[in-house]
């Protein structure tokens, strides 16, 4: 399948090569035929708000709240691990290792393929390089000293996700791309061969050397440019191996369908769910936290098994609540769950398969809030039988905010 480029107009050089390019012929009527695909778009299974009815204006003073906007960034430096050979000179003892390089993207060496989900190494999430969310930290390692991957993942079209410069830098390394309907069309038109791209609608699956690669359903929403109204899919993925199952959330709102790929698909040696940039005024399509971890219990089958990696959150300032609260509230739920929680800092390494130690760095680098830094309780019965440390809670920087 071919992707044409946009049609000429007066205007066309003004449009970004970010925004891709619309989808037609072949891939166009493929999209027209998913029972995903309803009066023109693609829909999710029940009816679902990007934004609450009257919310704008109270969503733009909780933008502006001059408290609000200093807890939302760190104060200092995140710390970012740059990986060694020590670190990935040598494949996974259990045969799965995961690295975190921020926000969604997460690089999973798994019985021993490498897949690279959701790759954004661009400064800015944004078509634009002088305006929108800038990134808070470096990135763990350069595009170009990262070693080569069998197969790139992405779940959906949105910046913070989809990113034309890291999508350029990985076209000479070879990677199959495996990505919803749709999306291909941006992925030729920058450049990456359609021999290398398969893009799948929910619950069609593919393989990649041992492993197989599984679009499955997430409650969220498409949007790029100014193509219109939801042309391409959004997923989540199940990526099998013969040894070791692993998923990745991408965007979406808690919705039933977590039970149902855990009972089709699971249980999971590791989950990576977002649990950032939710808001009271987008209730439908990011989960908190705490509905975070119930998605992993979902997909678990309901037992806290497995390790949960949080994503979407500590990179880009996409939401109003604090930037260090979803790391927080996640390890909370955790504790309440008797549940495993990773939450390494960018670009440090760990095998699920190792009892995990939470360590609270994000709290040196964050605005505590107003009540202080919450004690963690220790862990009961159930996340003993798990494995899980945690220890105490490190000392945060004193910060005062400015008058």
């Amino acid at each position: 399948m071919t992707a044409s480029r946009p049609r000429p107009t007066p205007l066309s050089a003004l449009r970004p090569a970010a925004f891709g390019a619309e989808p037609t012929g072949e891939r166009l009527a493929r999209m027209r035929r998913s029972p995903q695909f309803v009066d023109g778009q693609f829909r999710n299974p029940a009816p679902t708000r990007q934004l609450l009815r009257g919310a704008a204006l109270p969503m733009a003073r909780t933008q502006l709240s001059r408290e609000g906007r200093l807890r939302r960034a760190p104060v200092g430096r995140i710390p970012v691990h740059r990986p060694t050979d020590e670190d990935w000179g040598r494949p996974p003892a259990s045969g799965l290792r995961i690295t975190w390089m921020g926000h969604s993207s997460v690089l999973a060496e798994i019985d021993g393929q490498r897949v690279l989900f959701d790759p954004v190494w661009g400064e800015r999430c944004s078509p634009f390089s002088w305006a929108g969310p800038k990134r808070m930290h470096p990135v763990p390692v350069e595009l170009a000293d990262l070693a080569p991957v069998d197969v790139v993942v992405i779940s959906h079209d949105h910046y913070d996700h989809l990113d034309m410069p890291t999508v350029k830098g990985l076209v000479s390394s070879g990677a199959l791309f495996v990505v919803p309907l749709g999306i291909g069309a941006d992925l030729e038109f920058w450049g990456v061969p359609a021999a290398r791209i398969t893009e799948l609608d929910w619950h069609e699956s593919t393989r990649v050397g041992g492993l197989t690669l599984t679009a499955t359903p997430a409650q969220h929403f498409c949007g790029r440019g100014l193509r219109g109204a939801q042309h391409t899919l959004w997923a989540s993925w199940v990526v099998a191996g013969p040894e070791h199952r692993i998923y990745h959330s991408g965007d979406t709102g808690y919705f039933s369908g977590f039970a149902e790929i855990g009972a089709a698909h699971g249980p999971f040696d590791a989950t990576m769910v977002q649990i950032g940039a939710y808001s009271d005024f987008w209730p439908d399509i990011h989960m908190t936290p705490e509905e975070g971890m119930r998605a992993h219990l979902d997909l678990q089958g309901g037992e806290p098994r497995g390790v949960l990696l949080p994503i979407h959150w500590g990179t880009f300032n996409l939401a109003p609540h604090p930037w260090a609260e979803p790391a927080e509230r996640t390890v909370a739920a955790a504790h309440r769950a008797g549940a495993e929680v990773a939450v390494p800092p960018p670009g440090r390494p760990f095998e699920p398969a190792d009892a995990q130690v939470v360590e609270p760095w994000w709290r040196a680098v964050a605005v505590p809030p107003v009540q202080g830094w919450p004690s963690w309780p220790p862990a009961g019965p159930e996340a003993a039988r798990s494995g899980a440390v945690v220890e105490g809670a490190a000392a945060a920087v004193p910060v005062e905010l400015p008058e």
